[in-house]
């Protein structure tokens, strides 16, 4: 089974009809037929908050349109998802228009997802609300790993990146990177990083400490994927700042939701925060198991 979940879970893809969530589109779709995954096309129906007018016996809104035009962005989209895909494998594809707000919906469908996916930025139904607000709480809030992906072309050529700090989360990240690199072919960069924060302890002694941390996080995985070569990279640093440094024309960044220190209850960890706003590439929150 993927470190990601059951085969048979769906690969939920959010669409707005915009230039921006066309990117998470296509990346979601060829994500789902690599992984002989379903893919769910979603449309969030966002009825705005003066659907009434004031005095006014009915709506200002035709509910009926909002829906037709809603399900033809979702369908346009499976069209062109069924296009990426069929190259690749036979991927099951659904589409759908459902009323209420874009983080409601996908968080629902999160509970049963193997993925969420959303762009980075774009606009929302009606073109009204900023698709970075919905990327920013799904990351918060959703129960399963969520892919953030920026409206901008990826380097098919770069590797993949991934936070390791020894917490739990870090190690769904390190799973799920592995899988991710022997998928794709491509080089896996593990980076760590330490600091002297509040430590009296010498810069050779943390480095080592360090180095040991990624060692033992690390173990078993040459053995499971010999295919992937990895690159260690062990900074003084922030932990954030670290890893967006070596994700330059990375073609995938992968992180844990929240590091040590966090508990299973925290929505979203200052690293992986940091990341979200900061990161050029497609980029996986890892969720922790406890809220799966």
């Amino acid at each position: 089974m993927s470190p990601l979940g059951n085969q048979n879970q769906p690969v939920v893809v959010g669409v707005d009809g915009s230039e921006q969530s066309g990117f998470a589109l296509r990346w979601a779709a060829e994500f789902a037929a690599h992984h002989r995954a379903p893919l769910d096309i979603v449309f969030a129906i966002e009825i705005p908050a003066d659907y009434y007018g004031p005095g006014l016996a009915g709506p200002l809104y035709d509910r009926a349109t909002l829906h037709r035009q809603g399900k033809e962005v979702a369908d346009d989209a499976a069209t062109e998802a069924s296009a990426l895909t069929a190259p690749i494998a036979d991927v099951t594809i659904s589409a759908s228009a459902i009323e209420g707000s874009a983080v409601a919906v996908l968080r629902g469908r999160s509970t049963s997802a193997r993925l969420i996916v959303v762009g980075s930025r774009g606009l929302g139904a009606l073109r009204r609300t900023l698709l970075g607000s919905v990327s920013t709480s799904i990351a918060r809030h959703a129960d399963c790993p969520v892919a953030v992906i920026p409206d901008a072309p990826v380097d098919a050529e770069g590797p993949v990146v991934v936070g390791v700090d020894g917490s739990a989360c870090s190690t769904d990240a390190i799973g799920i990177a592995f899988d991710e690199a022997a998928r794709r072919g491509a080089r896996l960069v593990a980076v760590t990083a330490w600091s002297e924060f509040y430590r009296y302890e010498a810069r050779s002694t943390m480095q080592t400490e360090a180095e040991a941390l990624l060692s033992e996080n690390l173990a078993g995985y040459a053995e499971k994927y010999p295919e992937v070569h990895v690159d260690r990279v062990v900074v003084e640093d922030r932990p954030a700042r670290a890893v967006l440094n070596a994700s330059a024309g990375a073609r995938l960044i992968v992180v844990g939701s929240h590091g040590r220190g966090g508990f299973a209850g925290m929505t979203l960890g200052s690293v992986a925060q940091a990341v979200l706003h900061g990161a050029a590439s497609p980029l996986i929150i890892a969720r922790p198991r406890s809220q799966r």
